[in-house]
């Protein structure tokens, strides 16, 4: 008996080898690319490549048809401009007010998105970090609330700001209000960012929120100057989501802002649209759209890596 099969009946490690060696039994080797994952890594490309196309060309073509003339826009709708009509922003920024609809837009959504980041930020991180009765409760009330239809709450909050705040003898007006858009705005996008930050604060490391405390930092130092700018990347994410759809948002305001004196920029494009009717400014119009769309291009390129970095750093502890 040779020495390998005497101590093969040890642990039988040794026969694994023998065998390996002899062609028995062969390691498991995982390919480094199977056919499968060839085919469709050009598949993936050529999807990819469809949805760009699909995605930039009607911003291209707005872009192009804001900076022709109306009889262009009809008749080579799909040629470049023969000559660039920048005075086309001109128009569309001061004679049709559209710079005060955009102007509008900033106050109500950079207020809204202010508040709603302070609040929901705390309101997660109590969710996350402590136990309470009541919590899951809580916690299920916010994640319901992203599945509920906005027209299903517009005739009861229209006629709660219809109503107003009574204030003892000083009735506080809400309807066509800048503070009363900006409270509906924030309850508005309250709920998904209590969800998604919620998850966000509970992947974030318990070592790090310990410490905190055996340095002397109270509850309140601990969220505002450790946890806080810890989780700067979902803070970011949330924010820009939270920017970009309630400047696109039109529901809203329409029931709760028919005042044109405080129409946001969704509004304002509606308007003017409606006035092409009769005025045939399509151009302007077009103008206007492109200056509607420029804050959300140059917010999402600016800050794409965050957006990223966001979404999948919450995901892994």
């Amino acid at each position: 008996m040779s020495v390998s099969e005497s101590t093969a009946t040890g642990d039988g490690s040794t026969a694994v080898d023998e065998q390996s060696r002899s062609g028995g039994v062969r390691p498991n080797k995982r390919p480094r690319g199977s056919g499968g994952d060839r085919a469709l890594t050009p598949i993936t490309h050529v999807v990819l490549v469809v949805w760009t196309l699909v995605t930039a060309l009607p911003v291209l073509w707005v872009f192009a048809s804001s900076l022709k003339t109306d009889n262009e826009i009809f008749v080579d709708s799909w040629k470049l401009p023969k000559v660039l009509m920048w005075e086309n922003y001109a128009r569309a920024w001061g004679e049709s007010g559209f710079k005060d609809y955009f102007l509008n837009s900033v106050i109500v959504v950079g207020c809204s998105v202010v508040l709603v980041m302070v609040l929901g930020s705390m309101v997660a991180y109590c969710l996350a970090r402590y136990e309470f009765p009541g919590r899951k409760i809580l916690l299920g009330l916010f994640v319901g609330a992203n599945a509920v239809p906005m027209f299903v709450a517009l005739v009861p909050l229209f006629a709660i700001m219809k109503r107003g705040i009574p204030l003892g003898p000083i009735q506080i007006p809400l309807l066509n209000t800048y503070h009363g858009l900006i409270a509906v705005y924030t309850a508005w996008a309250l709920s998904f960012t209590v969800f998604f930050l919620t998850s966000f604060f509970r992947a974030l490391p318990q070592e790090v929120y310990e410490a905190a405390f055996v340095d002397g930092a109270g509850h309140f130092k601990t969220f505002f100057l450790v946890m806080l700018p810890m989780a700067r990347p979902g803070l970011i994410s949330i924010g820009i989501f939270n920017a970009l759809g309630l400047w696109n948002q039109y529901l809203i305001p329409l029931f709760l802002n028919p005042d044109p004196k405080h129409y946001v920029i969704t509004q304002g494009l509606a308007k003017m649209a409606a006035d092409t009717n009769y005025a045939s400014d399509f151009s302007g119009l077009f103008a206007g759209l492109v200056i509607g769309m420029a804050p959300v291009l140059i917010l999402y390129f600016i800050f794409q890596k965050q957006i990223q970095t966001g979404m999948t750093a919450g995901a892994v502890k």
